[in-house]
């Protein structure tokens, strides 16, 4: 017997002895075999049976007839606590409570699963349930199959199939064992103490000894439910324990009682004590209760039935999440949880609701969010998604706080929608088609108008909370409207398609994209009729499959089942999710506000597209294919794909490339059209269709040719890059396919990397290695890198090296005249250094003489061109361009001479010396030594160098023409000495050149072949000596100008300087006067540096 008490103990309720006290109620329990009398927990006499009682085989299928018993045990176990049963029925007999314990054990695997592993596999986890795995393949589904193997539920399994589990023992409604955890390499060999409560078939609490700390069980608790489902035969069965008591004798109880206390006195014995204290003590709380607690009683009537949740460890999770922050790892981990609240919600458990509102609760526990509000933090992108959708922006388009009025307000109590949702049969046939929302469409089939994005929140609603059939005939009628509306917004157009197309305008009726919606209401659709259609649907309704197929979601198949009473000859459920993500995906739709609605818009697209392309196409979904197409490319504003479309239009190109690919086998004709209607980007025009403002519901951009602020715009574009590049591929070999590809590309792709990409693509595959050139694609090839060279010929472009080589590649593959062409029109395509520092040089380079197979006429034809682009280029830029003019020109003496004239010419103002010397050297080197002399002299008035500048890099050259001169002769040294002692004032420098004129005699074959005397030059004549005087003055300058700011780590260096200057000075035949004259100045005028002046008079006396 059972009653109710106040004290608060471990146990649910109070079982009393019959006739214990006047609170005790007159009922007890038949029957029994004596203390401690237990049996196995034998099922269904046939083995039959108890494949069906596990769920093995469906019920009704079983070879023989289930007993009466059973049936009504397993119905009482499933709906009834324990202790309403005892207080019906005053005598229950022992068979009968035996059953009814035997069956208030959970019969289905799939929850032990959902509360033992995320929810990481398919979408919905009826096809998938625990979402543990995906299928085989590739280095990613390794990866997911290992994560799986480490999930508690496969760990669960792994012990049970390696006989782990031991010790079984049912008690009641209390399952208890030992679980052995097997030795790892770095761990010892573990045995787990497991114990289960459990009240009408879901398991209330858990306990194991490892000590695991997580939302879901351990996988020790796994294996000891496993083992209770799937071998109950080998479980001993007893009733109650208190049962069990109420059979004893005083004697009997005492012996118990002292036994217990002797094999457990270290932990129990303090608590034994206290016990007995109080139950001795006649006005304890515990005298005043009737009965005592039974942790294996079963439930009471006020217990409410629910699965086991650990809702601090819930808390404690997200709390960690979101302590992590904006890591990847922490928002995997968060959606997780709500797709297993989805997951529990669709199994109807109640559990679903209250984790949901644990999650939230700790959201709004976030301190940050006090903090943030205290410091006025701006928030950062992924907290402004809220903020994003809030902001009307100018635009009347719904709100969180629109959609969270109307969710308040939502109900079920509409006849015409508790008709759809609840029959197959529901039907009208008296249609008038002069209504807007009409109840049922022509063929007498219910409709149902609402706002779509709600209509489809309803069929989640119904799929989440475990009404799948419901969920479909709602999505069957809402899919029925919107092909019905669909229709009519042909027809709506067609009868004002000229008046519009004249003005030039579009609007947008749906002010909210169904693709990217928070809502997502084409991918509920899509989902709700994609799961109606699965072909091993039913496979997961045994628990043998289930556990076997857990791993297959990635592999599942679909296919046309037969068609539901709503749908049209030839359609399926298939064919039927297929149109209506083909109609969303297709949709007009104004961009969104905002980096998050945006990329959301973008995700879902190519989420929806993804799974798409896992259906494999057959005749009847292409026939859906054609007519959405169709439709798209005439349905006016309707259509994203309409011939004038809003300028801030979320573009197709994304969903075009998937068209265009699916229809290209079947129709070629149309799948082009559609792709070449989709490569628009209005958004980046400068000029665009304006929305029609006529109507206060129609958006319009309020200044039409400002930019908006896409967030996304690069993928946006790399997409429209992939379409067109797509098409390239398709149409190599169809000249006049390709020629339509190009004017679209040249006409709509503003970018010009894209174009770029697009340029080496066609070159790839028109160059492919094992066909022939393909010179259509090639020349449409160099268009589009012709395109790109003007369009990057006055901005910056780090990658405009690569693409010049590129070209002159790509010219070359195409021919000789491309070549010539591209030479003859530089200039609108490449800047002056370009053009002769790649193009040219490539042209006359043998490798491209001999890759074009060239006569000597026609290599004569193109080295005219490279000279004349040459002088062009030298005339233009001289800097830059005029060495590169020279070489080309070389050969040919005219044009030679012409471009060292334009070097002549440009000397006096607009080049460096640097260049000149680099030009000079040059002319020297192919044997022009007055030339290479003359533009010496021509750098070296350019030039100017300090007393201080020794390391300048212009010594080089400024010593290297005073090499040449000297090497010409006397006349010429002469020349630029003068030179030299203008532009040059570091005493070192002259020096140097100084002591190089005196080593030998200036040239020994001068001009004109004469020759000099052979005798060196003296110091005391011109010009020597006005380079001596120079090189003196220099070093008593520098002298002066090191003195000024000297200290004393710098004395030893100063020391060094004036003796490399006495051995100047000595080189004059008053030299030694000159320099006793200068030591003695400086000691009287630095005699205050008073060390430095002594090391002065040790070195120099």
């Amino acid at each position: 017997m059972a009653e109710r008490g106040q004290l608060p103990p471990p146990a649910k309720r109070l079982c009393c002895r019959p006739g214990y006290g006047s609170g005790c109620r007159p009922g007890q329990r038949a029957g029994g075999a004596g203390p401690g009398s237990g049996a196995l927990c034998a099922g269904p006499s046939s083995a039959a049976a108890a494949a069906a009682a596990l769920g093995l085989l469906p019920l009704g299928k079983t070879q023989s007839p289930e007993s009466l018993l059973d049936i009504a045990a397993r119905k009482v176990a499933e709906k009834w606590p324990f202790q309403r049963v005892e207080e019906r029925f005053e005598r229950i007999p022992e068979p009968v409570q035996r059953r009814i314990v035997y069956w208030s054990f959970p019969r289905s695997e799939r929850e032990i699963c959902m509360y033992s592993s995320f929810n990481t596999g398919a979408e919905d986890p009826a096809a998938a349930p625990g979402g543990a795995a995906t299928a085989p393949g590739g280095a990613a589904d390794a990866a997911a199959a290992a994560d799986e193997n480490r999930l508690p539920f496969r760990r669960g399994i792994a012990l049970l199939d390696g006989g782990c589990v031991d010790n079984v023992l049912q008690v009641g409604f209390h399952l208890s064992g030992t679980v052995t955890e097997p030795a790892m390499q770095s761990e010892p060999e573990t045995v787990c103490n497991v114990a289960i409560s459990f009240d009408r078939c879901k398991i209330t609490s858990v306990t194991c000894s490892c000590g695991n700390k997580d939302i879901f069980y351990c996988a020790h608790v796994v294996a000891l439910s496993l083992y209770r489902i799937r071998k109950p035969d080998q479980v001993k069965l007893h009733l109650p324990i208190s049962e069990t008591l109420f059979q004893m004798n005083r004697d009997q109880l005492q012996k118990f009682v002292q036994y217990l206390i002797t094999v457990h006195h270290t932990e129990v014995l303090p608590t034994a004590q206290k016990l007995a204290d109080e139950i001795l003590s006649q006005n304890s709380e515990i005298n005043q209760v009737h009965g005592a607690p039974d942790p294996t009683a079963g439930a009471s009537i006020d217990d409410e039935n629910c699965w086991h949740l650990d809702e601090e460890q819930v808390q404690e999770q997200v709390k960690l999440f979101l302590s992590q922050g904006g890591y990847h790892g922490s928002g995997k981990q968060l959606n997780l949880l709500f797709a297993k609240v989805r997951e529990m919600l669709k199994m109807r458990d109640s559990n679903g609701a209250r984790m949901l509102t644990l999650i939230t609760e700790q959201f709004m526990a976030d301190p940050r969010l006090s903090l943030w509000r205290q410091q006025g933090t701006a928030m950062t992108d992924k907290y402004r998604q809220l903020w994003d959708e809030l902001d009307s922006s100018n635009r009347p388009h719904r709100t969180v706080f629109t959609r969270a009025i109307e969710a308040c307000d939502l109900h079920w109590q509409d006849s015409h929608l508790q008709h759809i949702i609840s029959s197959d049969l529901y039907t009208n046939y008296c249609y008038h088609d002069d209504t807007e929302n009409l109840l049922f469409d022509s063929h007498g089939w219910p409709l149902w108008h609402e706002h779509v994005p709600t209509a489809c929140a309803r069929v989640d609603a119904l799929r989440s909370h475990g009404y799948p059939r419901e969920a479909l005939r709602l999505a069957i009628a809402i899919v029925n409207t919107l092909r019905r509306q669909q229709q009519k917004q042909l027809e709506m157009f067609r009868s004002q398609k000229k008046e519009l197309l004249h003005r030039g305008v579009t609007s947008i009726t749906n002010l909210e994209g169904w693709v990217g919606h928070p809502l997502d209401p084409i991918g509920t659709l899509f989902s709700s009729l994609m799961e109606a259609c699965r072909v091993d649907d039913e496979s997961f309704h045994g628990f043998s499959d289930f556990t076997e197929n857990m791993g297959q979601c990635k592999s599942l198949e679909y296919q046309h089942l037969p068609a539901h009473k709503f749908l049209e000859e030839g359609e399926s459920y298939l064919t039927l999710a297929v149109e209506v993500a083909l109609i969303g995906l297709g949709q007009q739709r104004i961009m969104p506000d905002g980096l998050y609605a945006q990329e959301k818009v973008c995700r879902n697209e190519e989420q929806l597209i993804s799974k798409l392309q896992e259906i494999e196409l057959d005749d009847s979904l292409v026939k859906i294919f054609r007519k959405q197409a169709v439709f798209l490319l005439e349905a006016g504003p309707y259509s994203g794909l309409g011939e004038v479309i809003h300028r801030e239009s979320v573009p197709m190109h994304t969903f075009a490339k998937y068209l265009f690919t699916s229809l290209l086998p079947h129709d070629a004709e149309l799948a082009y059209k559609t792709a070449l209607r989709a490569m628009r980007l209005l958004v980046l025009e400068s000029t665009a269709p304006s929305g029609d403002i006529s109507r206060p519901h129609h958006i319009a951009s309020v200044v039409p040719n400002r930019y908006p602020r896409w967030f996304t715009l690069s993928h946006i574009e790399s997409q429209q890059c992939e379409l067109a590049s797509t098409m390239l591929t398709a149409a190599k070999g169809d000249v006049r396919r390709l020629e339509t590809v190009l004017e679209s590309i040249q006409k709509n792709i503003h970018s010009s990397s894209h174009i770029f990409k697009l340029a080496q693509d066609a070159f790839k595959i028109a160059t492919l290695m094992d066909s022939l050139p393909d010179i259509t694609l090639l020349k449409v090839s160099l268009e589009l890198g012709l395109q790109v060279m003007r369009m990057t010929l006055s901005t910056l472009n780090w990658r405009r090296r690569e693409m010049v080589r590129w070209l002159v590649t790509c010219a070359t593959e195409v021919g000789v005249y491309a070549l010539d062409s591209i030479m003859q029109n530089w200039f609108t395509l490449f800047t002056p250094t370009e053009a002769t520092s790649i193009v040219a040089t490539t042209v006359m380079s043998n490798s491209t003489i001999v890759r074009l197979h060239l006569d000597c006429h026609q290599q004569e034809k193109l080295a005219g061109s490279a000279r004349t682009l040459a002088l062009q280029c030298a005339m233009k830029d001289p800097q830059n361009c005029a060495l590169s003019a020279l070489t080309l020109c070389e050969k040919d003496h005219i044009a030679f001479e012409t471009a060292y004239q334009i070097v002549l010419d440009a000397a006096t103002t607009g080049m460096s010396y640097s260049q000149l010397f680099t030009i000079a050297r040059y002319m020297e080197h192919r044997g022009y030594p007055m030339r290479a002399y003359k533009l010496a002299t021509l750098a070296m008035t350019h030039l100017n160098l300090s007393y201080n500048q020794d390391t300048h890099p212009a010594i080089n050259d400024v010593l290297w023409a005073c090499a040449l001169s000297h090497s010409l002769g006397k006349n010429e040294l002469a020349a630029i000495i003068p030179l030299v002692v203008k532009s040059v004032k570091c005493a070192t420098v002259l020096s140097d050149i100084l002591r190089r004129c005196t080593l030998t005699t200036p040239g020994m074959v001068g001009l004109h072949g004469r020759r000099n005397s052979g005798k060196l030059m003296s110091l005391d004549k011109a010009p020597l000596r006005q380079l001596l005087d120079a090189t003196i003055g220099a070093y008593i300058n520098t002298t002066h100008s090191r003195l000024t700011h000297i200290s004393p780590r710098h004395y030893s260096e100063f020391i060094e300087f004036l003796s490399k200057a006495r051995e100047t000075f000595l080189m004059a035949h008053d030299g030694h006067i000159q320099f006793t004259q200068f030591i003695d100045n400086l000691k009287q005028i630095y005699k205050g540096k008073k060390k430095l002046m002594m090391l002065v008079r040790e070195r120099f006396g």
